[in-house]
């Protein structure tokens, strides 16, 4: 049965209200973009919706996790992704035998200063977003990778042959308006731009888009001329250069510069 409408009687002020009547579970059946071969979709929610249909999650979070994932497993590496950053990271970095990168311990996991590890060595690395979204894209059937601008063409590439056949879900991380894992979700240019290059790399494969995905590809096309500069100026790259990090923003513009494809096996990150 379709959602019912109703036409409320005037209000006081002489306005006219729409009354919506949604079936429960319609809404995340009208936000699956069905139809279509790639599908974008925002934060948890999206990894939620996406999930139930797609054969591949690809997770993105520019500034700073997937483009710290993306250098980690290129240098043969894995990554141990984390929620959080108190003492359950620790324990469960222990428990795993991972390097926790966080800049107490001496190991600042960040893109432009990460530690020297040996080969096949593990590195915890906390993150209210991306880790987030890993872990739960986990929890579906969906093969998960991590995808930047860095390795948007690669991890594209291998998508299109992991998903055989299935819809590509990608999800951009964004941002929250708080601390807090519940706080609401603030949009990041640099994720709807990261989003948009692995979505370019899945449409040179001839794939259908859906229009969440067509116009993250449209904007990077237009992002292009100035990647750089607009992930260093958008809020999240003010953000990491006032910190003292802007050689982080520089590295996470480098569109296409790996070929580094990190996929989530039990739990972590490792090249695929």
């Amino acid at each position: 049965m379709f959602s019912s409408l109703w036409l409320s009687p005037p209000t006081v002020g002489g306005e006219i209200e729409w009354w919506v009547a949604v079936r429960p579970g319609s809404i995340g059946r009208m936000s699956d973009q069905a139809g279509y071969d790639v599908r974008l979709e925002w934060g948890r929610e999206g990894v939620e919706v996406l999930g139930r249909s797609c054969g591949v999650l690809v997770v993105v979070d520019v500034l700073t996790f997937s483009t710290t994932v993306d250098l980690v497993v290129a240098r043969g590496s894995k990554v141990l992704p984390l929620r959080w950053r108190d003492e359950r990271a620790r324990g469960e970095a222990h428990q795993r035998k991972a390097v926790l990168g966080v800049a107490e311990n001496g190991w600042p996991a960040r893109p432009s200063r990460l530690p020297d590890l040996p080969n096949r060595a593990m590195l915890a690395v906390p993150s209210p977003n991306g880790a987030t979204l890993s872990a739960a894209a986990a929890e579906t059937d969906a093969v998960v990778l991590a995808g930047c601008l860095r390795n948007a063409g690669a991890v594209g590439a291998a998508a299109t042959g992991i998903a055989g056949g299935h819809p590509i879900g990608v999800i951009p991380a964004g941002e929250r308006w708080g601390a807090g894992h519940r706080e609401g979700l603030r949009p990041a240019v640099e994720d709807f731009l990261g989003a948009g290059a692995v979505v370019a790399a899945l449409a040179d494969a001839g794939t259908t888009l859906s229009p969440e995905a067509e116009l993250a590809a449209e904007a990077l096309a237009a992002a292009r001329p100035r990647l750089t500069e607009l992930i260093a100026n958008c809020s999240s790259g003010r953000e990491v250069v006032q910190a003292g990090f802007a050689d982080d923003a520089v590295l996470a513009a480098q569109l296409d510069s790996s070929r580094t494809v990190p996929m989530l096996v039990d739990g972590v990150f490792e090249a695929r």
